[in-house]
């Protein structure tokens, strides 16, 4: 690997402003002695075949994406590289792939793999033109798409930039699984999904996202629909969001707008229609199981938010009868429609679908939550009420047997990594979770920015009240203030919750005079470009903008957190796992809620610093981090930047770093 990333190698050469670093050659060496072994699978003691695994932190700036490309594309082996956006995808297909193609491996074939829903399907398409359907178009659609499937190769919506994803029109011509007639569909012979799966079978490097691969591996377990091709090897990046999509994944789930979209293509396929009698029954049925699982839903408490089913099952009775009601109605129509399949319409796949709601239902409303201790339950079961919507769930407590069974038999290799995979140094919590051996290789290698001479951590002096402490929020607010006035803008202000933000945005709007942007306005990328072509404006954000947000330069120039990303332990899947944490004899806050938080907090400050020249405050409003012994875990897993608790402090680094901008 020096012959690549020494001083002297190939990306020296040919990479403009390249910088050979250890770190990113010792990745790209345990990457490929990793994916060199030739044993296969591994076998643990209890002789079950598992995956030889590795683990790699690599901090920003180490340039990762090459130190594990490079080594898999040289292996020769079927890999697939899934990630968690689809910037890293872009920047794998549009940057490092044509890259290596023209310097390492010139016959390399890789291409990026979607999930079904992203590609149209043509029996949809000619079952919707051919019905005389043409209401559902707009303008020139029809023309335009029509025109556009004589030329396509894979009929990827991303092609069709004025037809979102989320269209009602999409929504009638994707590829569904519950809509795949597989090899007795009449349109098989050009099934651009079809086509897709044999060029991809063809390609040695497939790029794709956590999502489509946990869908993929999740559909496996059925043995119908799967997308991707079989593969030697996987390669995680971003390897810290895997918990969260496998358990979405593994689990199963029951929402209204499942009926609603089942009744809604009964109605499309009988529209403009003759009906037959039997027919006619089958529309009479779905309409009134629509009626039944309005009322179904309107049986459950109002308010929003995530709350164990259980316990409302067994506070309110009469709740099971107006589930039966709902289950002896999807399986009347059930039954009605294996009476008119065979036709040209879809109507098996109509009626498996309700087959799989009743199973569904059934599952997770199922009055077997007390029958196993706590520490053997596989499931929790829980609701959701939005706006418009009420979902009922069932999700993996545990993710990692599930793994175990679907991923880890399946495949010779896997590699694991992110920026932020350690919590104190450790990488014990993450590899618990998803089941990864003790035994298991991990490295970290840290980031080649100097936060020591370009950086400063701040977190406010003792004084400072703690966040359940009377007049926080106010102290809070001037601080943010304070620190904004002294930054001249120019920052990031992320916080913990939809409501302490908007509490802040509202009371300095009028106080600072700066461009005041604020998530949940426009759309994140109008945001974001917004904030990076204002120089001093302010973005107030939560959630998604801890990570993924990618400004370099001046426009940022300060991150602040109001407080440490403590997750709510009332959410009835954390709560179920902390509970199962304390019924084995763990300690639940150390083990799980800590490391949990010190990730989180490891990617909002990781905002900052994205490129060499960058520089700037991380700012941490929680004084937690001195008055708590878990502090110094907190404090040891981030950068290595000079720490300050005092203001004046922040004043004189911006101080030099205006001066600085102002020379230059």
């Amino acid at each position: 690997m020096e012959e690549i990333f020494g001083p002297q190698g190939l990306l020296a050469d040919h990479l403009p402003d390249y910088e050979s670093r250890l770190g990113q050659q010792e990745m790209a060496e345990a990457v490929a002695d990793l994916l060199a072994e030739e044993n296969g699978l591994m076998f643990n003691e209890q002789e079950q075949a598992r995956a030889d695994c590795l683990v790699v932190e690599a901090e920003t700036g180490l340039g990762k994406t090459l130190a594990y490309l490079v080594p898999a594309v040289l292996s020769g082996r079927k890999v697939v590289v899934s990630t968690n956006t689809r910037n890293l995808q872009d920047q794998i297909l549009k940057r490092e792939i044509p890259f290596i193609r023209q310097h390492i491996d010139p016959d390399l074939k890789a291409m990026c793999v979607k999930g079904r829903q992203n590609y149209l399907c043509l029996y949809r398409w000619h079952q919707l033109t051919g019905g005389g359907q043409h209401e559902l178009f707009e303008n020139n659609e029809f023309d335009d798409i029509n025109a556009w499937l004589e030329t396509t190769v894979f009929a990827d919506r991303a092609e069709l930039p004025w037809l979102h994803g989320n269209s009602p029109l999409w929504q009638k011509l994707c590829c569904l699984s519950h809509f795949c007639l597989g090899s007795d569909c009449p349109d098989a012979t050009g099934c651009f999904l079809n086509r897709l799966r044999r060029e991809a079978a063809a390609c040695r490097l497939l790029v794709v996202n956590h999502h489509l691969l946990f869908s993929d591996l999740a559909v496996r377990r059925s043995g119908f629909g799967e997308v991707l091709p079989r593969y030697e090897s996987v390669i995680f990046d971003e390897a810290h969001h895997l918990e969260n999509v496998a358990t979405t994944f593994f689990g199963f789930s029951f929402s209204r707008y499942q009926v609603i979209d089942l009744i809604s293509d009964i109605e499309r396929s009988l529209q403009n229609k003759s009906r037959s009698k039997k027919q006619q029954q089958v529309l009479s049925s779905a309409r009134s199981l629509g009626g039944l699982t309005e009322q179904f839903a309107t049986s459950f408490p109002q308010e929003k938010g995530r709350f164990l089913l259980a316990d409302l099952l067994n506070d309110r009775p009469e709740l099971e009868q107006a589930k039966d009601t709902v289950l002896t109605a999807l399986n009347s129509l059930a039954d009605e429609l294996d009476t008119v399949k065979g036709q040209d319409e879809p109507w098996e796949q109509y009626m498996q679908r309700c087959l799989d709601l009743v199973q569904r239902l059934e599952k997770i409303t199922a009055q077997s939550f007390d029958d196993c201790a706590e520490q053997e339950q596989h499931y929790i079961h829980w609701f959701e009420r939005t706006d418009k919507n009420l979902t009922l769930s069932a999700t993996p407590i545990d993710v990692a047997d599930d793994l175990q069974a679907t991923l880890f038999t399946n495949v010779n290799h896997c590699v694991f990594t992110s920026a932020t995979l350690s919590t104190g140094g450790s990488f014990s919590y993450f590899n618990k979770r998803l089941g990864i051996p003790e035994d298991t290789k991990c490295c970290s290698f840290r980031s080649p920015f100097d936060y020591a001479n370009r950086c400063l951590l701040y977190i406010p002096d003792k004084q400072f009240p703690e966040p359940n402490a009377p007049g926080y929020r106010e102290i809070l607010h001037d601080q943010i203030k304070t620190l904004l006035t002294t930054s001249k803008g120019r920052a990031l202000v992320l916080f913990t919750s939809f409501a302490a933000m908007d509490n802040a945005y509202h009371c300095l709007r009028d106080e600072l005079d700066y461009p005041m942007l604020r998530q949940g306005t426009t759309s994140r990328h109008e945001l974001l470009t917004r904030f990076a072509e204002e120089t001093n404006s302010i973005l107030f954000a939560v959630a998604s903008f801890w990570e993924g947000v990618d400004v370099p330069g001046e426009s940022l120039s300060m991150v602040i957190i109001d407080k440490l990303p403590f997750e709510v332990p009332s959410d009835p899947v954390i709560m179920a796992r902390i509970n199962r944490i304390k019924a084995t004899g763990g300690n639940p806050f150390f083990e799980f809620q800590v490391p949990r938080a010190i990730l989180g907090l490891r990617q909002g400050v990781g905002r900052l610093m994205r490129r060499t020249g960058d520089r700037g405050v991380m700012a941490v409003l929680d004084v937690r981090l001195f008055s708590k012994g878990y502090g110094r875990r907190f404090l040891s897993s981030l950068p290595a930047a000079p720490v300050s608790r005092k203001l004046a402090d922040v004043e004189e680094f911006f101080l030099h770093l205006l001066s600085n901008a102002t020379n230059n």
